[in-house]
Parts: structure tokens; C-alpha cells; sequence
């Protein structure tokens, strides 16, 4: 074989080698955001619909984010166990969206659906719940997780969080306004406590109405997660509309 023959399959090869990491840049960088774009439109159609054809059900009193989630009267061990309580809420379906997240730190028309889990496919469509944590506005912490990038880059602006912007959750019903407590923090992905109903590290004492945000870290990595961390600061029913902090 001459050396010309093998200097131009070497280049072919090089060649087709180069397209396809260009394919699979794109593929990347572009595709899985359409795709995550048009998947997440898809969701929030499904929400918009089943809000419509049920009724609203009464909103919650507003949370008194004016005073410590801690001062929450807590009902003796001797209290009458037999007083009427409210019936268990309807267990959320497994990838199937339940809620409508905004951030304006992210931009005016920054809005995801919230979905249940945080399994591979569910993050694909939007914003995951870790199962097992609270449902917004409930005592507890409401823990979310979204990609940074690819599947439509959600998360992109995570590192721009600053303490006091709004994080505000639509679940047909209610919104429910968030106020982000400190910058996120960054540990590693076995640090599970992150999304614990007081979770660790995020200087809450007590228990209280709490919000967890996570995402991957570095940008393009995922060797670390990057944990932002609020608490309930007002509820307003949505027959009252929009907060004003959606109205800008």
C-alpha cells in the first residue's frame, strides 16, 4: 500500500470523525433543546387542560413568611385523634406534571413544569420532584431538580440566584412565593441531606415551609451539584391572579 493511499484514508477517517462529533455537538447543544422544548410545551398544555376542566379547590390560608416557619402551632400528643382532618391528597403519577414553576431571575418568560420524580426520561420534559419530599407549600421541603444544560438548558443561570429572588409554583390552585435564603452552594451528588425537611447546610434550624433547587456541576460536567435553597414567603389563591412578582 503507498503512502498516498494511506495518507488519504487517514484523512477520510479524520474526516468522518469529525463529523460526527460535530453531529454529536449539535445534537447536544441544539436538538435535545428543541426536543426538551417542545416536550415541556407539551406538559404545560396537559396542566393547562386539567386546570381547566377541574374546579379550584379552596386556597390555603396564606403563609405568614412575616414570622419563623417555627412559630407554626403544633397540635398536642393528647389531641383528639377522631377531629375531622383533611383527606390525604391524591398521590402525584409517576412523570406526569403537577405544578408550574417561575423565576424572574431567570427572565420574564422563564416558566417549566414540574414534574414527579427526577428519573432520566422525567428530566427530558422539564423540572423533577424528588419523590418523597413535600408537595409545594407544605411543611416540609418541596425539593426540585433540572438540567443546567442540554434538554433545554432550565437551569443555565442557576449560579445567578441571589438571596431574596422569587421563586414562584403554580399548582392549579395556588401560587406559592419562594424566597431564595443564601447563593447556591455546591457539594457533591452523594450529599443527599441537601433535600432532608430541614435540610442541612442551609442554615433553617427549624421546621418550616422549605424549597430545594438542584442542578449539575460544573456547566458541562456533573461531577458536583450546584443547591439553592428558599423559603415560603406568601401564598395567593389563583382566582386572585397572578403575585406581583410575575406582574413586571
Amino acid at each position: 500500500m503507498s503512502v498516498r493511499v494511506v495518507v488519504r484514508t487517514f484523512s477520510e477517517l479524520c474526516i468522518t470523525v469529525g463529523a460526527l462529533i460535530i453531529l454529536f455537538v449539535v445534537y447536544f447543544l441544539f436538538w435535545t433543546g428543541v426536543k426538551a422544548a417542545d416536550a415541556a410545551e407539551g406538559e404545560i398544555d396537559t396542566l393547562q387542560s386539567q386546570w381547566a376542566r377541574e374546579p379550584l379547590a379552596p386556597a390555603p390560608p396564606p403563609a405568614s413568611a412575616r414570622t419563623s416557619p417555627a412559630e407554626e402551632p403544633v397540635p398536642s400528643p393528647d389531641q383528639d385523634q377522631d377531629q375531622d382532618q383533611d383527606p390525604d391528597p391524591v398521590p402525584y403519577r409517576a412523570g406526569k406534571p403537577f405544578a408550574m414553576m417561575h423565576i424572574p431571575r431567570f427572565g420574564a418568560d422563564w416558566e417549566w413544569p414540574v414534574l414527579e420524580n427526577t428519573a432520566v426520561g422525567t428530566l427530558k420534559k422539564g423540572l423533577g420532584h424528588y419523590s418523597g419530599t413535600a408537595r409545594p407549600g407544605d411543611t416540609g421541603n418541596f425539593a426540585v431538580a433540572g438540567h443546567r444544560r442540554t434538554y433545554g438548558d432550565p437551569f443555565k443561570d442557576f449560579p445567578e440566584l441571589r438571596p431574596g429572588d422569587a421563586v414562584v409554583v403554580n399548582d392549579g390552585t395556588t401560587w406559592f412565593t419562594y424566597r431564595v435564603a443564601k447563593k447556591p452552594y455546591r457539594t457533591v451528588p452523594t450529599d443527599t441531606a441537601v433535600v432532608d425537611p430541614v435540610p442541612r447546610g442551609s442554615g433553617f434550624e427549624d421546621a418550616g415551609r422549605y424549597l430545594t433547587l438542584t442542578t449539575c456541576e460544573p456547566e458541562w460536567g456533573s461531577s458536583h451539584r450546584l443547591i439553592a435553597w428558599a423559603h415560603l414567603d406568601a401564598t395567593r389563591p389563583v382566582s386572585e391572579g397572578r403575585p406581583p412578582e410575575l406582574s413586571g
